[in-house]
This record gives structure tokens, sequence and C-alpha cells, in this order.
């Protein structure tokens, strides 16, 4: 089984953005399993929203949610683009 950790790598090196998995409005520490890597092999649409990435990670992870994190560290709201948040990393890499 997958340590969240690892799973929040994978999902960075996919989407281009880091998360925070949650459970029960909690963080859930890096060391912790769940059953399944990420499925995602390609990035989600630059025009889906933070919402809509929470409902594709849901599907696969019940019971678990994630915060979308810009580049600068804080919570993207759920209406954000993908896009606007992928575009907050390219500022670090400049």
């Amino acid at each position: 089984m997958p340590k969240v950790k690892n799973i929040e790598k994978k999902i960075y090196d996919v989407e281009g953005f880091e998360v925070v998995i949650k459970h029960d409005g909690k963080d859930v520490r890096g060391d912790a399993s769940l059953p399944t890597q990420y499925a995602g092999q390609r990035m989600t649409k630059n025009s889906a929203s933070v919402s809509d990435f929470n409902e594709k990670f849901q599907r696969q992870y019940p019971g678990y949610t994630v915060d979308v994190l810009k580049g600068d560290g804080s919570k993207a709201a759920g209406q954000t683009k993908l896009s606007t948040v992928r575009d907050t990393y390219l500022d670090d890499e400049e």
C-alpha cells in the first residue's frame, strides 16, 4: 500500500501542483498508507476547477479530500481554475 507522501508526490508529478490529503478535515500523515497509488496518468484539464479536481480525487479515495496548494503554499479556492494554480508554480522557476 502506497504511503500518503508518495501519493502526494505522484499527484505533483502528474498534475503540476502540490496537495495535502485530508481525512475528516485533518491532514493525513505522510507515513500513513492508502489502498492504491494515484491513478491519474495525464494532467487534469486546465479548464477544470479545484473543486472538480477534489471530486475526481474523492472518486478514487472515498472519505478523503485534498487541499490544492498554490506555489506559495496557500490553499487555492474551489472555483480557481487549475491553469491558474499551475501558473503560480511557474513564477518559482524563473
